[in-house]
């Protein structure tokens, strides 16, 4: 591998991952979005304007938290990149300011999206209120059930929230349905995908919009340590937060990427969300990648307590580092993922969300396979105001 190699390649790949299994329909639609995509990334007033939202409207550079009490406990030097911090609650606004103002661009003025835990559905939602953009964002009802105030704030946003009702009601479901809108309206419509997936060229501009998490937490712990982290620790769904953070290390072979999966109830299929153990080569979504499968290559069910992490395959870029060996990945389960809600909380002040808990979770196994006085910086991809009722409801607690 040459870390400093730019991925994806010419045909939207990561290695033998990624790539368009779409529609003919999106092809057309796709090499636009490429095209103009590419033309805004080399435009400075693009990026100046996207530059000014970060800053004047999301609250960028967020914080970098030095964790002394989770520090003493496991006798690392810890760090928390607070995408918490960012407005709206989580990281998710980077990416959908970047893609409604890439839409603008465009000329397309209506959007859809999907969303799982709600904060991507939030994200897009607000970005199409500031920029004038007429919004529809797709859920599955479990989510909806489990994640009801930020669907309430969607519609306070003026979007239209439409549920889904087939499979499993979750995550993966609200994809396929935004897919069969964007396919039904391809010309009037851009699809801001909430993660590094689907067909070329979204995990590569996601990850770009999302880059910005490594590239201030690269520069603020240098600020603060003098040297890089040796561990980055993130959870993994999609993966956009995880891969906004790894990415700017990259050439960093010093620095390990550690992604943290839903491990669910168990290790069996339908009883997690863990691509990687469990899942195989297949085409999912719009793209080559881990797939959650049985033997007849059916996608199976998933499970975690998080709904942003329950989905059935993973970004190609996470499927490419993971075969490369420049990233590995643990699972965490949902008991350990609560725990690492409390452990948070009750230590440092800060309620994560359910996603960012698995990174917290497992943090006792990982900061044991770095040396003590190590370095590690753990992505706090969202706040946890969203998941307090579920939490409650999974605990038994009675309000």
């Amino acid at each position: 591998m040459n870390p400093t190699q730019t991925m994806p390649d010419a045909r939207g790949r990561f290695g033998k991952f990624g790539g368009r299994y779409v529609p003919e329909t999106l092809i057309p639609v796709l090499d636009d979005v490429t095209r103009i995509y590419l033309e805004a990334k080399a435009d400075p007033t693009f990026q100046a304007e996207l530059t000014r939202l970060l800053t004047e409207f999301v609250g960028r550079p967020t914080q970098l938290t030095f964790a002394g009490s989770l520090s003493a406990r496991f006798k690392r030097r810890i760090y928390l990149k607070r995408e918490d911090l960012c407005h709206t609650g989580a990281h998710k606004i980077n990416n959908a300011l970047g893609q409604a103002l890439l839409a603008k661009r465009i000329g397309k003025k209506r959007i859809i999206a999907e969303t799982g835990a709600g904060q991507h559905g939030v994200a897009t939602a607000t970005a199409c209120a500031l920029l004038g953009l007429q919004c529809r964002v797709y859920m599955g009802v479990e989510d909806m059930r489990r994640q009801a105030p930020n669907v309430f704030r969607m519609k306070l946003l003026g979007t239209e929230v439409i549920g889904v009702e087939s499979g499993t009601k979750t995550l993966k479901d609200a994809v396929n349905e935004a897919l069969r809108d964007w396919v039904t309206n391809p010309t009037s419509t851009h699809y801001i995908i909430g993660s590094a997936l689907g067909p070329h060229p979204y995990p590569m501009m996601v990850r770009d919009f999302q880059a910005v998490i490594g590239i201030e937490a690269r520069r603020q712990i240098l600020e603060r340590e003098g040297r890089l982290p040796d561990a980055l620790v993130a959870c993994v769904g999609g993966g956009s937060n995880s891969i906004g953070l790894f990415y700017p290390f990259l050439a960093d072979t010093s620095v390990r990427f550690i992604g943290v999966e839903a491990g669910g109830r168990g290790p069996n299929l339908g009883e997690h969300a863990a691509r990687f153990d469990g899942g195989r080569f297949g085409v999912f979504q719009g793209m080559a990648s881990y797939v959650l499968q049985d033997d007849d290559g059916q996608v199976v069910g998933t499970h975690s307590v998080s709904a942003g992490l329950d989905y059935a395959s993973i970004g190609p870029e996470h499927a490419w580092l993971r075969d490369l060996g420049r990233a590995e990945y643990r699972r965490c389960s949902d008991a350990q993922a609560l725990a690492g809600v409390h452990l948070l909380a009750e230590t440092e002040g800060i309620i994560p969300a359910l996603e960012s808990a698995h990174a917290i979770g497992v943090l006792d196994e990982i900061a044991a396979t770095v040396p003590e006085n190590g370095i590690l910086i753990v992505n706090i991809s969202g706040r946890g105001d969203k998941d307090v009722a579920e939490i409650a409801r999974t605990e038994g607690v009675t309000w």
